[in-house]
């Protein structure tokens, strides 16, 4: 899943962005309100987390763009510790949740967990096709019983490919989901993680399940 961070404190955004990185989330980052509202308009995110106080457009006036525009996006915002105004005005704009300044690694977490959720009809915690799962809980993988380990971006991948069994995948929709915005869709890294991937889940099995679609993409399905 893509996240979006707006935040202009260089150091709050790396803690967020490495934590969440850790996750197996795929994390832009934007320093000021132009371009967080630029990012948050043009991409496709599946969570904004929106600090109010920026440099250019401040959060709030963000949140109001994005909701004008019609984006449903969830948005977390961060909160000064006693700008309960803030808190109100931004709940009354649309945000979904807010969390108040310093917190806990562990709480954004919990949170962002909740709100990438929020609005299924059903909560999956275990992804399967044929005899491969995934746990989303936990993070493991599994092939007919046996336990398969992955990096984190092997993992992000996996997930990707699982939440969207029988759809082609094209390479830029890959980095767009798995990698961030920097990524240089020009380069062979999306293609190398995916054979790394292919073996760990399909080398020595009868059922190959991750398919290769020339000058199209890549297709996971039965």
């Amino acid at each position: 899943m893509r996240i979006l961070v707006v935040e202009d404190d260089k150091k709050v955004a790396g803690f967020i962005k490495k934590g969440l990185e850790e996750e197996s989330y795929a994390v832009d980052v934007a320093y000021d309100g132009e371009d967080g509202l630029h990012f948050g308009s043009e991409g496709q995110y599946d969570l904004i987390i929106l600090d109010i106080m920026l440099p250019k457009i401040d959060g709030l006036e963000i949140l109001s763009q994005l909701r004008d525009q019609g984006k449903d996006t969830p948005i977390l915002l961060l909160t000064a510790k006693d700008a309960v105004d803030d808190k109100v005005t931004g709940l009354n704009k649309g945000a979904d949740d807010y969390l108040t300044k310093p917190f806990a690694f562990s709480e954004l977490l919990a949170r962002v967990r909740v709100l990438l959720r929020r609005g299924k009809a059903e909560v999956k915690t275990t992804l399967m096709i044929s005899d491969l799962t995934l746990d989303l809980v936990s993070h493991k993988v599994n092939r007919g019983g046996d336990e398969i380990e992955l990096t984190g971006k092997e993992y992000g991948l996996l997930e990707y490919f699982m939440r969207n069994q029988e759809k082609v995948l094209t390479r830029t929709m890959i980095a767009e989901h798995v990698w961030d915005y920097n990524f240089d869709t020009f380069t062979n890294v999306i293609d190398v993680y995916i054979n790394h991937l292919r073996k760990k889940i399909d080398k020595g099995r009868e059922l190959k399940l991750l398919h290769t679609l020339r000058g199209v993409g890549y297709v996971m399905k039965k």
